[in-house]
């Protein structure tokens, strides 16, 4: 698999030994809970995208929640703790886990998905493989689409990056998400700036 150039950058600039250690935490982590998940947010975007510093760790994946108490506790054994009280109470209201490495402090947010584009998404998973492990992030069209539900200015500049970097986007499979997403959500917006901007779905 060709690399990117955001690939190769990420790993001189991006990969600090703490980051390194919590990823690979990670992921060992959803190994042995066997619930599929993956890396988005600002580290999918420095690898799909433009390469920039991030702080923190996003993370999705599709868990019964019958089987969050579990899934936390097997976490536990990975080094990751909750970074809040009542954090399976928060995470009922939220559908959000938040927790972080014991060792290296840092922060990870596990969103617990439930639509089924988000159990279409992790089925969809690119790999790619840096620092000796295999990092599974969404592709780039999916990516995308979940930037342009969030529809912040960083979500949109990421978008413009992402495009960017990937000429040969699938533009039907986010024209079709985000016409679904703007009619669900009634925010016209979602699918029109997105359209406006990059001029990247054919009308």
């Amino acid at each position: 698999m060709e690399k990117s150039k955001g690939e190769r950058q990420l790993k001189k600039n991006i990969i600090s030994q703490p980051l390194h250690l919590t990823l690979k935490n990670l992921l060992a982590w959803f190994k042995k809970s066997n619930f599929p998940g993956i890396i988005i947010g600002g580290m999918a975007v420095s690898f799909l995208g433009s390469p920039r510093t991030t702080q923190d760790i996003d993370a999705l994946v599709f868990i019964d929640e019958t089987d969050w108490k579990k899934f936390l506790t097997i976490g536990k054994s990975f080094n990751f703790q909750p970074r809040i009280k009542n954090v399976l109470e928060f995470a009922e209201k939220n559908r959000v886990l938040l927790i972080r490495h014991q060792y290296t402090k840092i922060d990870i947010d596990i969103s617990f998905g439930i639509l089924p584009f988000e159990e279409e998404t992790i089925k969809r998973a690119k790999i790619i493989k840096i620092a000796n492990f295999n990092i599974p992030l969404p592709t780039p069209e999916d990516l995308i689409i979940m930037k342009s539900v969030a529809h912040r200015p960083i979500d949109l500049e990421d978008i413009r990056c992402i495009l960017k970097t990937n000429p040969k986007i699938d533009k039907k499979r986010i024209e079709y998400w985000l016409k679904q997403f703007s009619e669900i959500l009634e925010k016209p917006e979602i699918w029109l700036d997105i359209k406006k901007l990059y001029n990247i779905i054919k009308t």
